[in-house]
């Protein structure tokens, strides 16, 4: 291993990275001993010069070491990056369909700050932090290959590291095809569903694979029913319970972009007929139906974060309560509620309280059906907080009698 500067912790500090977490900030740093630059690795050490290991060092992120190994001594190269690129797709294969999937899930897989996903024979990556963009197309490589020894072509890979959080890295938004173009628009399956996913204008990477088995679940409680999805986007809820034999499908989204994407998926699966999509807000749409005095078998409420933030977490706990108690003042007595916040800082115990609020102020008893997460391509580590962001409940919503 060649010379490394060294980051050097307060006495005290570092309890992140010591609970098993990846990620070193700057105010727990006494100092950085030797010569680096930004993206560059750096050995670790606790203040008293006891070895934590190896990461990449970015003074431009409060988040100034992300860590690549806790093993002290260890080389970062293109064997240790295919190891473990290696691991993930295995677990992969373990636990999931890997037709389309997250294969790369950052600090979840212990590869920092990078995310991969696999739709059909198209990669998509997203790489926010500096240290691993540097290594993006290494570890884009090592996809390749070990998915091929599973018989699996890559067809082409697109960059979507187009997003906010990289300028916080001191890194330029980026967008376009790493190595030769192909089309955008790619076909997938999931839970008997098709969609086409726009890899290049599509939302985050253009399609939500961490709700898959969550909409699965759905599909038991939709068959013969009217069914309301809000917060549709292409329309993979919606669509899931058109396949289940819903009676009827009422889709919405404030995207017209989505909306038509919906539509067309809607026409792929044959389903045109059972499901229609709207453009609307539905913030604006639901208090319009409750006073048409509609009334749906099952509603979903599949929202946008409302919060990114530990300072706006306030304002979001009154975006789901209002959601929540509007998507239940629709439900049939006896009907059911699919609800679910996708923000990391609103908390599993939060959103219980924020729905259980809702049901008292709408006079609703609220039974629950089941709880879920990310779907596991999406594995929560424990210790790395961040990893742990879906929540996911079904209930069955009953009138007071």
């Amino acid at each position: 291993m060649k010379d490394r500067a060294v980051v050097r912790l307060k006495r005290g500090e570092g309890r992140t990275l010591k609970g098993g977490g990846a990620w070193i900030y700057d105010n727990e740093i006494e100092r950085v001993i030797g010569e680096c630059e930004n993206g560059d690795l750096v050995i670790v050490e606790d203040f008293d010069g006891y070895g934590l290991g190896t990461g990449f060092i970015n003074r431009n992120s409060t988040i100034m070491v992300r860590m690549m190994s806790r093993k002290r001594g260890q080389e970062i190269d293109e064997d240790f990056l295919e190891q473990r690129v290696r691991e993930a797709i295995e677990y992969r294969k373990k636990v999931v369909d890997i037709e389309s999937c997250r294969l790369i899930f950052g600090e979840a897989d212990f590869l920092p700050g990078i995310v991969v996903d696999k739709f059909a024979d198209v990669l998509v990556v997203q790489s926010l932090a500096m240290g691993i963009d540097r290594w993006k197309e290494v570890i884009i490589e090592k996809c390749r290959l070990v998915l091929e020894e599973y018989g699996v072509k890559v067809r082409g890979v697109y960059e979507r590291s187009d997003v906010k959080v990289r300028e916080q890295e001191g890194m330029e938004r980026k967008k376009g095809f790493i190595g030769e173009e192909f089309p955008t628009k790619v076909l997938i399956q999931e839970n008997g569903v098709k969609y086409y996913v726009d890899v290049a204008e599509g939302q985050k990477t253009g399609f939500f694979l961490d709700q898959k088995y969550n909409r699965l679940a759905i599909q038991k409680l939709c068959k013969g029913g009217r069914v309301l999805d809000c917060f549709t986007h292409t329309g993979s809820f919606a669509l899931n319970a058109a396949v289940a034999g819903a009676e009827k499908v009422l889709g919405v989204d404030a995207s017209a972009l989505g909306v038509e994407q919906a539509k067309e998926n809607a026409v792929l699966n044959g389903m045109d007929g059972v499901v229609q999509f709207i453009c609307a807000d539905v913030f604006e749409l639901l208090p319009k139906l409750e006073r048409e005095g509609e009334k749906f078998d099952v509603v979903i409420l599949d929202p946008p974060a409302f919060t990114k933030s530990r300072n706006s977490v306030k304002n979001a706990v009154k975006g789901y309560r209002e959601i929540n108690l509007r998507g239940m003042k629709l439900v049939k007595d006896g009907g059911f509620l699919a609800t679910c916040s996708c923000s990391h800082f609103m908390t599993p115990e939060l959103f219980s309280e924020t729905i259980a609020q809702a049901a008292k102020n709408v006079h609703k008893r609220l039974r629950q059906v089941e709880y879920r997460t990310q779907a596991p391509d999406h594995p929560i580590l424990w210790a790395a907080e961040e990893s742990y962001y879906l929540k996911f409940y079904i209930f069955q919503v009953c009138d007071e009698k």
